[in-house]
């Protein structure tokens, strides 16, 4: 924070100051000084006006673009245009007051689930005006944030978004049946890896070790700005090797040289190190969404429990803990950079575990 003795008003003759915060080192408040000297002394200076919320975002999310991933920055302007700009756009922003926040953190907390981004997105618009002199503080700052009251769970199965062991061998088994090498050998890969469909479809044959049978997962695909898919980091920025089963790896080679002749005959080489091992007809990527709607498929035709293509992961990773993985083991595999996301995935144990456990005690209660 700076104060900047600005001269005399010349109608009262006291004098002007300005005060500037939210820098986030003093070698960026002394820059900004530093200008602000400049534009008094030349002349150049303009008291700022206040600006309303639109304002100041536009302002905002040029220098935001700058700082995130693409795929980032879409969802960003995209909470902006559905929650945030329609409820705040035209406040003038020295106007904001506490009030009129959390009245609006309310409505929010009433209609999403992530009411709490949300409201983190519309502080920082806010932050943004401190620091080039619009206002002096964030009302956000000082909201109270509403509690949202627990549901009771009366089917617990209707919101387990993972397959027991059972479940998992019959799904695969059935898209085994759909005879499409790809889109069985995309399945198993995601069922035996816990990789992320992002991270599967972004695959290149470079990827993918026969000799050592391992896959290395060091980017993904993602939507950018018109919709467009674009390879990107995974999403942590982890990148990773893992191991993989023999079955796996014996359906990535029979679908690489299924591949070859399919593409041959369009007059494309796919041995190069760069070709997706898995790709649309044009050999471009794989819509993600793709892969929901193929799960959907199998599942309405052969009548399975519902589930998400990242229920796979979950799968996985609770599979994993039932064989006897470690916590650190699982984390690595799944590229989780924070353990506490292992440790959330973990408490969806199968019903199997859950089982086990009360044989457990009871077998220990009443051994003699």
């Amino acid at each position: 924070m700076f104060k900047f003795y600005l001269g005399t008003d010349s109608l009262t003759g006291k004098p002007l100051t300005t005060t500037r915060r939210g820098f986030k080192s003093r070698k960026e408040a002394q820059d900004a000084m530093n200008q602000l000297q400049l534009e008094v002394f030349s002349g150049t200076y303009k008291k700022q006006q206040y600006e309303t919320y639109q304002d100041i975002y536009n302002m905002w999310v040029e220098q935001y673009e700058n700082g995130v991933e693409e795929s980032t920055f879409v969802k960003t302007i995209g909470i902006f245009k559905n929650h945030i700009l329609p409820a705040m756009g035209t406040y003038k922003v020295d106007k904001i007051d506490i009030a009129t926040c959390q009245k609006h953190v309310n409505q929010w907390a009433k209609k999403l689930k992530r009411f709490r981004m949300v409201k983190s997105y519309a502080a920082k618009v806010l932050d943004y005006a401190i620091k080039h002199g619009y206002i002096d503080k964030n009302p956000f700052t000082l909201v109270e944030m509403p509690k949202k009251r627990k549901q009771i769970v009366l089917d617990e199965a209707e919101f387990e978004n993972f397959y027991e062991r059972e479940q998992l061998i019959k799904l695969l088994q059935c898209f085994e049946q759909q005879d499409n090498l790809m889109v069985y050998t995309i399945f198993h890969v995601l069922s035996y890896s816990g990789m992320r469909k992002g991270e599967v479809l972004a695959l290149t044959w470079n990827d993918i070790n026969f000799e050592r049978s391992e896959i290395r997962i060091n980017k993904a695909i993602s939507r950018g700005k018109d919709c467009q898919l674009y390879l990107k980091t995974t999403k942590n920025g982890v990148v990773r090797t893992i191991k993989m089963d023999e079955t796996s790896m014996s359906l990535l080679l029979k679908w690489k040289f299924q591949q070859s002749k399919i593409y041959l005959e369009k007059g494309i080489n796919t041995f190069n190190k760069k070709q997706l091992v898995f790709s649309n007809k044009h050999n471009c990527f794989i819509q993600p969404v793709q892969t929901q709607k193929w799960l959907h498929k199998v599942i309405d035709k052969y009548k399975l429990q519902p589930i998400t293509t990242h229920g796979l992961r979950h799968t996985h990773c609770s599979l994993l803990f039932e064989a006897g993985a470690s916590i650190k083991e699982v984390q690595e595999r799944l590229g989780h950079t924070d353990v506490k996301t292992t440790m959330d995935i973990y408490t969806h144990v199968t019903k199997k575990t859950k089982a086990s456990t009360i044989e457990k005690f009871d077998a220990y209660i009443n051994s003699r």
